[in-house]
């Protein structure tokens, strides 16, 4: 029981790792003793929290571009020159376009659906082999996939593609939770509310969008860094390992009251 949410040692990959959420998690299991390697497609600020995020731990950071299979295979071909195995896969790079539907463009649809879904699937295919690697029926490699309350209830905001990409992310987790656990691989996913983020910069950074939203979530607040790193390590633990398929809402109760 002591080491149930024990993560020493293991080795995780965090895409979209280089702000936000991404970088909350990596922090997470970097206090806790695992290895991670994180990826983003702009490499001056993956390098730099990289350098920020080696204070914790052991952090690697490698520039990839998660929204082509071309990108994502460079990227796994790159930790595979350093690893012969991965225990947890955090599929947590994402987009989001905002426009009215008269005017939603196809590029805006394409760029959110190509990184907020498509990146899922083939990050997962392409790293299975190092996943099957670390997992086993007893001890479980593990995928967290980020998805969002906006996924399962309607925003009120015009950000379609962002709400039927994370949508797509909830159903795609439970049928790759059924089909991997053979494989001795976990799949769960994580659907936050309200975090700070480059992408809710536009809430967060206006005191009285801000007040108004804080309303709407029983809890008061938003979300902390140890709110997403310590629901990450428990997905990455032995604490979840007869968990597979499920989607964990984590927004202080937001949607309960909508």
């Amino acid at each position: 029981m002591k080491t149930l949410f024990d993560v020493a040692g293991k080795v995780a990959v965090v895409t979209g790792g280089s702000s936000g959420i991404g970088a909350m998690m990596a922090r997470g299991l970097l206090e806790n003793g695992a290895k991670v390697y994180i990826t983003a497609r702009k490499a001056e600020r993956l390098h730099a929290m990289a350098e920020e995020l080696s204070e914790f731990g052991e952090c690697i950071g490698i520039q990839g571009d998660m929204a082509s299979v071309e990108g994502i295979e460079a990227f796994v071909a790159e930790v595979s020159k350093h690893e012969d195995k991965i225990d947890i896969l955090i599929n947590n790079a994402g987009a989001n376009w905002s426009a009215p539907i008269e005017d939603f463009p196809e590029g805006g649809w394409d760029k959110v659906m190509d990184i907020n879904i498509k990146s899922i699937f083939f990050a997962t295919q392409k790293f299975l082999p190092l996943l099957k690697a670390a997992g086993s029926k007893d001890n479980p490699a593990r995928v967290i996939n980020i998805a969002s309350i906006n996924g399962i209830r309607n925003s009120g905001m015009p950000t379609y593609a962002y709400s039927a990409s994370k949508s797509a992310v909830i159903h795609l987790t439970e049928h790759l939770g059924a089909d991997l656990a053979s494989s001795g691989i976990n799949v769960n996913a994580i659907a936050p509310g309200l975090f700070p983020s480059n992408m809710t910069k536009q809430i967060v950074e206006n005191d009285a969008m801000t007040e108004f939203t804080l309303t709407k979530i029983p809890r008061g607040r938003m979300g902390k860094p140890e709110d997403i790193a310590g629901t990450a390590i428990f997905l990455s633990s032995d604490a979840s390992s007869w968990m597979t398929g499920q989607t964990i809402v984590l927004d202080g109760g937001m949607i309960s009251t909508a």
